[in-house]
């Protein structure tokens, strides 16, 4: 009986740590007659979208999946202070999904017009006001907000978004990591497990693609984002040590621009996902 009970609790303990699987917009691509039973069929969780779009979020449920988040990049600018008018509607939209804002921070101004430089910390105490009145309208509307790190803009890496969620901190404000954005802004040789030790109270998500090894910050998007199944960087390995941290939440596969014919790529993404995440 105690050995029964103690094979049962590890395979809970494992059926527990499952990570959720879902794909993003830029590979799940088509419409809402199409998309949602064909992540269906394939075995996704669920689908990620953006804002603006309200139709997804609706037809994504109907067929018993998940709307994990909508992207949304920002510049901001002291004259046009955060949230609009067309976020705000999305939120409210957004009400009954238990879903997340997914938000890039692209370009943040002075008042003067000039640019802050790419990941100066001199911005914080403006993007911070301007983070805090989006995740207000967000609770508000039972919505959550999880900052997305991306090559180029001001919110370029994952430090970033850690230094502004823990100043923030709040529940409700989490991060990302993504994958192909730190292996084109930190490169390949810098260990991503202590930066997700350090971020996992706050992770909300973490987006992965096949991707090359080598000098992976001169690198086109076309090595660092391919099917799951393809590319020299140790994915299966990251996923590993990602699991090994203790990370059980939503892990989403990024498409961007990826030529090859969606649901051909989806299914071959997900038949790697399941070889990296073998069920109990």
């Amino acid at each position: 009986m105690i050995r029964l009970a103690l094979l049962l609790a590890l395979a809970s303990s494992a059926f527990a740590a499952a990570n959720p699987f879902f794909a993003m917009d830029n590979i799940a691509r088509g419409g809402p007659d199409t998309v949602p039973a064909m992540l269906r069929e394939l075995g996704y969780d669920g689908y990620g979208g953006r804002v603006p779009d309200e139709i997804m979020a609706p037809a994504i449920t109907a067929k018993g999946l998940k709307f994990f988040n909508g992207y949304h990049v920002i510049d901001l600018n002291p004259a046009q202070p955060a949230p609009n008018a067309a976020l705000r509607t999305w939120l409210a939209a957004m009400s009954k999904y238990d879903t997340v804002l997914w938000l890039g921070i692209n370009k943040v101004s002075r008042a003067d017009g000039t640019l802050y430089a790419v990941s100066s910390t001199d911005a914080d105490e403006f993007v911070l006001t301007q983070i805090r009145a989006i995740a207000d309208a967000a609770a508000a509307n039972h919505v959550r907000v999880a900052l997305y790190p991306h090559t180029g803009f001001w919110m370029a890496r994952v430090d970033d978004a850690q230094r502004l969620a823990d100043k923030i901190n709040r529940p409700d404000v989490g991060m990302t990591f993504n994958l192909c954005h730190w292996l084109k802004v930190e490169g390949a040789e810098r260990d991503p497990v202590p930066v997700l030790r350090t971020a996992l109270p706050r992770l909300m998500f973490v987006s992965i693609s096949g991707a090359d090894t080598g000098d992976t910050r001169t690198f086109g998007w076309d090595r660092l984002i391919q099917p799951l199944d393809s590319g020299t960087y140790d994915l299966a390995g990251f996923i590993k040590k990602l699991r090994a941290l203790g990370y059980t939440g939503p892990v989403g596969f990024q498409g961007y621009n990826i030529k090859a014919e969606p649901r051909e790529v989806l299914a071959r993404s997900i038949a790697a996902w399941r070889k990296f995440n073998p069920t109990p």
